[in-house]
């Protein structure tokens, strides 16, 4: 801990201490135990000494300059393996730089300047000042797991203010259990102002998941976790299921996150992050899967770990284990970054196939009532934005149809996107009416926006589209090999026609869990001369760079007919529309 809460003098003082015993909290305002300490990035270098490393020549460790290089290059395989491989000790400096560095990466709010935080602060607390009266938690933190990991009253003060502002500044966040450990976390090794920069940034990132910040989130999360240790943990997920038939793994693995944040010993979780303030919450899900293997195989060999021990609550015996873990951190991650077969786009798919079939249960079990009010004008864009839609849109005026009927294919197409879409206004990114019929303006107008909506009118005046998740920047995006993937794209991606049939194409995957083949999963291509969404057997779409002529066939990545009778086409308008506020 640095900057306004510790000065020079007093962790000079600190430092020179060797015990872990408890220290006096005049002079040690954050932490109750010396032993998590690091120095500032700037100014400060002594270290503490309380733990002891391991005997023996140690490898050079990696520094800050090297890390911050390599990022500034772009280098983001690189610097994943350096993390991964450099065991830095628990009281190392480097932290204080390195991990402000990593989430800084992922922000996106550009107001974010010196002194923004402190600014917050006083609009919530109309002071800058640490109150000596408690400070109540917003709604989203859960209670039971505000993980302090050592921090005195004061930190955890600070904490508590911390995540405060991040729920002022971030509305939407509604529901986030792991918010308030991650916090704590950070203030061993940062400032305050440093902390909440990087809250800032994971919460904020697009690039990557690290913080659940609804329910809906959390449940798909876990949920996502239970599926793939399904896979890559058979024997232990059978060996917990034999030694208690009545099992319900859907209560064990709905804390699976506490396994790491309540069990692992603070070393252990140091160490995680790391590779998590980098990487994303996919290290979380690997560490998890070793966790239940380890536990596996000394349930085998260690008697404290019997079945007549474990079998009536296995999920507290798992954090229990966790806290006496027989590996060092440097084993935890090798075994984690070990497991095979674990690729993000194959978290990514399990994760929306997930959160797909809980909406789509949901709105099944919420009742006729509910199912009325749902084909009602509520999450339809505003009637101003009806307006504009209609007054812009040349893919809805056909003139085969008179007003009110295009006014009805829009609001079919608004009840196809995913809910969560609704919630925003559309605005229109490309015409090829006003911005010209080239590929490379399109690129330039679109490229940067996630989702996108994409309606093509022909000559014949059929009218057929694609909802498309993700940007079309991906499309230059490389993988770990450093080679352009040809697809890119998720679930969530569908096709529609809306004249002279009304029908949507969601992908085949959300119908059931056998694996469909990688024909399945061909969602968004692109490049300088064309334009592709669906895949396997056929295109589902395709447009030529000048954006004038296309075709459309079945797919096997959304079992579609073609779009259009005669399977080519002349376009005669294409629009792409973006959402504002996402």
């Amino acid at each position: 801990m640095v900057g306004k809460v510790l000065g020079l003098k007093d962790l000079e003082q600190f430092s020179s201490r060797r015990s872990s015993v408890y220290v006096d909290p005049e002079c040690d305002k954050f932490f109750e135990l010396p032993l998590f300490i690091a120095a500032s990035s700037n100014d400060i270098t002594t270290k503490c000494q309380c733990w002891q490393l391991s005997p023996g020549k140690e490898p050079a460790l990696r520094s800050y300059t090297e890390i911050q290089q390599l990022l500034q290059q772009g280098k983001k395989r690189d610097v994943k393996n350096i993390l991964r491989e450099n065991s830095w000790p628990i009281n190392s400096p480097i932290r204080a730089q390195l991990w402000p560095m990593l989430c800084g990466q992922h922000l996106t709010k550009q107001q974010m300047l010196d002194g923004f935080y402190w600014e917050m602060v006083h609009q919530v607390f109309g002071t800058t000042e640490l109150s000596e009266k408690p400070i109540m938690l917003p709604a989203f933190v859960d209670a039971t797991h505000c993980l302090p990991y050592h921090l005195t009253s004061t930190g955890r003060a600070v904490a508590d203010r911390i995540v405060n502002v991040l729920g002022y500044d971030c509305p939407d966040i509604t529901y986030s259990p792991v918010l308030y450990p991650i916090t704590s976390i950070l203030l061993h090794f940062m400032s305050e102002e440093e902390a909440y920069m990087c809250l800032a940034g994971l919460v904020g990132s697009k690039e990557k998941v690290f913080i659940n910040q609804t329910k809906l989130q959390h449940e798909v999360t876990w949920k996502t976790v239970m599926q793939i240790a399904k896979k890559h943990t058979k024997s232990a997920i059978s060996y917990f299921q034999r030694i208690c038939p009545g099992l319900k793994l859907e209560r064990v693995f709905m804390d699976w996150c506490w396994w790491i944040l309540a069990g692992l010993p603070f070393q252990h979780l140091v160490r995680i992050m790391d590779c998590y303030f980098h990487e994303g919450i996919k290290v979380l899900y690997r560490v998890a899967l070793v966790v239940l293997n380890l536990f596996h195989k000394e349930c085998q060999s260690n008697n404290e770990w019997s079945p007549d021990n474990i079998k009536n609550d296995i999920g507290n015996a798992l954090i229990k284990f966790c806290k006496k873990i027989p590996v060092s951190p440097a084993k935890l991650l090798h075994a984690a970054f070990s497991i095979r077969g674990l690729s993000t786009q194959y978290i990514s798919r399990i994760f929306i196939k997930t959160e797909m079939l809980l909406k789509s249960r949901s709105v099944l079990n919420s009742g006729s009532k509910q199912l009325i009010k749902s084909r009602s004008s509520d999450n339809l864009p505003t009637s101003q934005s009806q307006v504009n839609i209609q007054m812009m849109s040349h893919t809805l005026t056909i003139r085969e149809l008179h007003s009110e009927s295009c006014r009805n294919l829009l609001f079919t197409l608004w009840s196809w996107l995913p809910v969560r879409i609704t919630m925003y206004q559309p605005v229109l990114l490309y015409t090829t009416e006003e911005h010209g019929c080239s590929l490379t303006t399109f690129y330039v107008r679109v490229e940067q926006h996630e989702p996108t909506l994409l309606m093509i009118k022909t000559c014949n005046n059929e009218v057929f589209g694609a909802y498309c998740s993700s940007r079309w920047f991906e499309r230059n995006v490389k993988d770990d090999k450093g080679q352009r993937q040809a697809y890119f794209g998720t679930g969530e991606t569908f096709l529609f026609s809306l004249y002279p049939e009304r029908a949507k194409y969601p992908w085949v995957g959300i119908e059931g869990d056998k694996d469909l083949g990688h024909s399945s999963e061909l969602f968004m291509a692109a490049d300088s001369k064309m334009i592709t969404i669906g895949g396997g057997e056929g295109q589902a779409i395709w447009m030529d760079e000048n954006i004038r002529f296309g075709k459309t066939d079945g797919c096997k990545t959304f079992n579609n007919p073609p779009l259009c009778p005669s399977g080519d086409f002349e376009i005669r308008v294409l629009e792409v529309y973006g959402f504002v506020g996402i």
